[in-house]
């Protein structure tokens, strides 16, 4: 009896996954063809590439919509659109010899733009940190202004390496105030429980987890024992010796030493919900976390080229691309403050395995 219910269980749950899928299959093409009319076919098919540009390169980085891309276009057609939309990074590690804090309570004030004033004029009584609503065409989401960067630090799913843990659980388990997700996570037959992450995970100076790495760009993105961002091609043994206290392995880069890198196209990743880490050269820390997939709204999410322009715009001379999608949340003061969408459909992000947390203490 016992079997015949777990079979019966099983079988919803399949069922229930298809239906989703389905669901989210309808969706997309009818919003295409009714969006289009008669002309769906000219523009998956026309002179015209945005289009195309967009459905292959946005599918094609999802774990399990890529059939969005695969059932129109040939595996030439696709390789030729991401060979065209793609991310070149510097090369270089961060030089953290260029990043001088700043104390700004002794300091005449002084700013560089609006953006530069936005980040420098604190919320009154709250020293610690500052939202700041990003707006624009298609876009909507929020970035974290961190004025101490010794209170960033990773916090984990009390669990990582089985399963992992909702965002808000991690920011109230490790008493944040804010909280960003951080690195990604092995995901077979994209229904795993966010337990297991991707490559190197440095939790208070001690490697806690090292394991499938991604092909992705990137690499350390961490804090050394002297508060700067430290973007790096290494080993986790490297990472400790250079004196990182906190890291996950991921990315790609986005800006290293002041240099922004070369994206081709719209780097390659298509529009999605999105989380980025940045510090300023004064070392203020920035986090952005952009919503997407709220089609309803018109927020289709962000590409690598607005992550870039955003996290320059704030100041950002270090800066890496974090894990996406349903994984891209905030958290304040325990609230999840963004308006995240699942692959379903749904308003709310999944179990991760770590965090990007900031505390009072």
């Amino acid at each position: 009896m016992k079997k015949n219910n777990k079979v019966n269980n099983d079988e919803q749950k399949i069922h229930k996954k298809m239906k989703k899928s389905t669901k989210i299959i309808i969706i997309v093409i009818s919003s295409f063809i009714l969006l289009t009319g008669s002309g769906f076919t000219l523009l998956l098919y026309g002179p015209w590439d945005n289009f195309r540009n967009w459905l292959i390169t946005t599918a094609m980085t999802t774990m399990n919509h890529q059939y969005l891309a695969t059932m129109f276009y040939s595996d030439e057609t696709i390789q030729k659109v991401l060979d065209a939309n793609k991310i070149i990074e510097s090369g270089e590690d961060t030089d953290l010899s260029l990043v001088n804090f700043v104390d700004y309570d002794t300091t005449i004030m002084t700013y560089k733009n609006k953006y530069d004033k936005e980040v420098l004029t604190k919320d009154k009584g709250n020293d610690l940190y500052k939202i700041i609503p990003i707006t624009g065409k298609g876009l909507r989401g929020y970035l974290a202004v961190i004025y101490d960067p010794s209170k960033v630090k990773i916090g984990t799913s009390k669990y990582m390496g089985q399963t992992g843990q909702m965002l808000t659980k991690i920011a109230s388990d490790n008493k944040a105030v804010v909280a960003m997700n951080a690195s990604g996570f092995v995901d077979p037959e994209y229904n795993s429980n966010g337990g297991v992450p991707h490559g190197i995970v440095i939790k208070d100076g001690k490697i806690v987890s090292d394991k499938i790495k991604l092909s992705n760009g990137g690499g350390i993105i961490g804090f050394t024992k002297d508060n700067k961002l430290i973007l790096s091609r290494m080993s986790g043994e490297q990472a400790i010796k250079s004196g990182v206290r906190d890291a996950v392995e991921f990315g790609p880069f986005l800006i290293v030493n002041g240099k922004p890198s070369f994206i081709r196209g719209n780097g390659g990743w298509g529009d999605a919900p999105r989380s980025a880490i940045a510090q300023r050269k004064d070392g203020i820390v920035l986090f952005l976390v952009m919503d997407g997939r709220d089609y309803a709204n018109g927020i289709l999410g962000a590409d690598m080229v607005d992550m870039t322009e955003i996290l320059t715009n704030y100041g950002a001379y270090n800066a890496a691309n974090l894990d996406g999608g349903t994984s891209s949340g905030l958290v304040v003061n325990g609230e999840l403050i963004n308006k995240p969408v699942n692959g379903s459909g749904s308003k709310k992000t999944r179990a991760i395995p770590n965090a990007w947390i900031v505390t009072e203490k």
